[in-house]
């Protein structure tokens, strides 16, 4: 995988344990026999009493039932939940209502086996759209799911929530804040339909220190803003996105909010750009910086568009440092800026200044980005994109992967 750089923040140093690092969170992942591969299937993320939940979920207008009772949920009950149950292999969107009747009998279900309130319980799915969940294997594997529950176990968990994906995807981060050792963990799972607009994915987040459930939504809201939202693949923005980031614990020191929203973003950052790196036939991370706009956020609009660009996409996979393409595509962001500013940079080849062309290497660059190709160049393969369009104070990065034969191939025979 990637060497993905973690936090700008010198206090949050990584630690092992993913969504299980946490003091008090307990996790699963075990194989009910919900896929034909045979690969573990069914997650179960279980937090501490008192715990507070915010959410953030898909835009598209055609979402699984699971994804609306979540919101519902969470909205109904001020925040407050207590696990979270994740079929892999069935997306259970498109199915109508037998869709929603599924979900409220496996939370229900579940919550009678964890003596909790079925409320306080919340359920993802991912996989393939149209196809309902196998009811009766997932129930018949409840029992087994709840007692594999460990604080060992997010790895396990991590695993049982992948589709196409190549790799698992966690993280724990560790900081002192005020004397108190506070842990951040994550987990997600994505490759494929991944798109900006709650970030086209699933994904999960846990701390140990209480944060009042406003707060806590508004810092979840801002790093999901930075990270989810600011990568990716496709362009495809799937029906079921969800991201649940669980605090529990004492309530921290206000002084130390700032400090840990630094380390909630690091973690969901790293997650989406892990999410983005395994994005189908993919072989680099592209990672896009723009600075000099009016505000941030027209900053990350033009990364964004950048990075989502498939003629971008396509030439950074063939190694072309095709410049043209990059300016054109940060031109229809919708964001007004001079274009007689723009500067531009591939890695530290500069091929733009004041909006016209510089003589460069070209050779070199194409090696720069050949160089990144997956396993050619083990200590980062990431193609670095640095755009420049004015002296304004906004600045914002997004990320993405090439585009490659191997996803038409993958996805031309998704169902077959």
């Amino acid at each position: 995988m990637t060497n993905l750089k973690v936090s700008n923040h010198p206090c949050w140093q990584p630690i092992p344990g993913g969504i299980t690092a946490p003091e008090g969170f307990l996790a699963a992942g075990i194989t009910a026999g919900l896929k034909p591969s045979g690969k573990p299937d069914l997650s179960l993320l279980l937090a501490p009493e008192g715990a507070v939940c915010a959410g953030s979920f898909t835009t598209n207008r055609v979402r699984a039932a699971c994804v609306d009772l979540c919101a519902e949920r969470l909205a109904a009950g001020g925040g407050v939940a207590r696990a979270v149950l994740t079929n892999s292999g069935q997306a259970n969107a498109c199915t109508g209502e037998r869709g929603r009747l599924d979900s409220l009998r496996a939370t229900a279900a579940l919550a009678e086996r964890l003596g909790v309130p079925e409320e306080q319980l919340l359920i993802c799915s991912t996989g393939v759209i149209g196809v309902p969940i196998p009811m009766e294997p997932l129930l018949a594997a409840l029992p087994s799911l709840v007692d594999a529950l460990s604080g060992d176990g997010g790895g396990a968990a991590a695993a049982a929530i992948l589709t196409t994906d190549l790799i698992d995807k966690q993280i724990a981060l560790e900081a002192d804040l005020g004397g108190r050792t506070v842990r951040i963990g994550g987990m997600a799972k994505g490759s494929g339909m991944i798109h900006p607009s709650m970030a086209t994915l699933l994904a999960y987040l846990s701390c140990d220190a209480g944060v009042p459930a406003p707060l806590w939504q508004a810092m979840v809201r801002r790093a999901v803003e930075r990270s989810f939202n600011a990568i990716t693949v496709d362009g495809d923005t799937s029906t079921n996105d969800t991201f649940l980031a669980f605090a529990a614990g004492e309530i921290l020191d206000p002084q130390q909010f700032t400090a840990l929203e630094e380390g909630l973003t690091a973690v969901a950052q790293h997650l989406a750009r892990a999410v983005a790196r395994d994005g189908e036939g993919a072989t680099c991370l592209i990672q896009i910086t723009l600075e000099g706009a009016a505000d941030d956020a027209g900053a990350r609009r033009i990364a964004r568009t950048v990075a989502g660009s498939s003629l971008v996409k396509c030439a950074i996979h063939g190694r072309d440092p095709n410049w043209g393409r990059i300016v054109a595509a940060a031109g229809r962001a919708g964001v007004d800026f001079d274009p007689a500013s723009v500067a531009l940079w591939l890695g530290e080849h500069q091929l733009m200044a004041d909006g016209q062309p510089l003589a460069f290497d070209r050779p070199a660059a194409s090696r720069y980005m050949e160089q990144r190709a997956r396993g050619a160049y083990l200590i980062d393969d990431t193609v670095a994109i640095r755009l420049r369009i004015g002296a304004g104070p906004g600045s914002g990065s997004a990320w993405g992967c090439d585009l490659s034969d191997q996803y038409v191939r993958i996805n031309a025979d998704y169902t077959t």
